[in-house]
């Protein structure tokens, strides 16, 4: 297995915990993308929540017995320009739903914030450890629906540091990343979101792996209110962990299964995540 290959299949793990452990499509590896090199990843997503933190951060059910459901299918994907230069962009769509005793129940759907952005790989150690910064601008794909989301364009600047190495006789990678998100309209919040991977493969050939991961976001507004779906708060925070696993069929396609726990919060929903994730890999060079 040469050291190209190796740093392929680290990036497809990276992209999927990623898409998982928010609950929608970003991708935050320090990995370069091969020029001309295409990856196309659709996802469906579950998460679910019948408890809350509060805004001193403790924990307790939701009023009335309810329950929080909310399926999300993204489309990501990534392109690489250059050497030092990478495009990205991902369209989300979510069905949520709230059901209280005693209440009808509450649902909406749609196309949420679509996210693109330009990623620069700053610089690298050995061909072994790498540096990338990316903007991303955030722009609404609905109008006149707090059901789906802030409904108020944004900006993030992010930065993400990667490397590979081994344990044992298998290969292993890390990534952390840290970005900052402003959105502009009226109480728009700023947010703080960071993550953190660790991998190991399980065989030589590098299709069996998995993968360990901690992500959070600690956002601030004036707007203090609580909502049952977790894009609509505005001051809130959480912790989560989560655990994926991928098999690759063939060099350009793999498939990713994760499952996520949140572990502290405030302000926000106690909730479980699953998903399930494609990566197909075109090369147009």
């Amino acid at each position: 297995m040469n050291l190209f290959k190796t740093f392929t299949r680290t990036l497809f793990i990276t992209l999927i915990v990623f898409i998982a452990g928010q609950n929608k499509s970003f991708a935050d590896g320090g990995f370069p993308v091969r020029p001309g090199r295409l990856l196309i990843s659709p996802s469906v997503s579950y998460f679910f929540a019948n408890s809350q933190w509060d805004s001193s951060g403790v924990k307790k059910r939701f009023a009335n017995n309810g329950k929080f459901a909310s399926v999300g299918v993204t489309l990501y994907a990534e392109y690489g320009l250059s050497r030092r230069f990478a495009v990205v962009a991902s369209v989300p769509y979510v069905f949520n739903n709230y059901r209280q005793t005693g209440f009808p129940n509450s649902t909406s759907s749609g196309l949420t914030d679509i996210e693109t952005g330009l990623r620069y790989y700053l610089a690298n150690i050995d061909f072994v450890y790498y540096f990338s910064i990316q903007g991303t601008a955030i722009t609404p794909l609905y109008s006149n629906n707090q059901s789906l989301g802030y409904g108020e364009e944004g900006a993030e600047l992010k930065l993400a540091f990667s490397g590979s190495g081994h344990l044992g006789s298998n290969s292993t990678y890390f990534n952390v990343s840290d970005g900052v998100r402003q959105y502009f309209g009226t109480n728009g919040p700023i947010q703080n979101r960071y993550s953190g991977t660790f991998g190991l493969s399980l065989d030589s050939e590098f299709e069996n792996q998995v993968s360990a991961s901690v992500s959070g976001i600690y956002s601030q507004s004036n707007d203090k209110r609580f909502s049952v779906i977790p894009e609509t708060n505005k001051d809130f925070s959480f912790l989560q962990a989560s655990l994926s696993y991928g098999h690759s069929f063939t060099r350009e396609i793999s498939l990713f299964a994760t499952g996520g726990e949140f572990l502290t919060g405030r302000n926000t929903g106690a909730g479980t995540t699953f998903s399930l994730a494609f990566i197909y890999r075109l090369d147009y060079r």
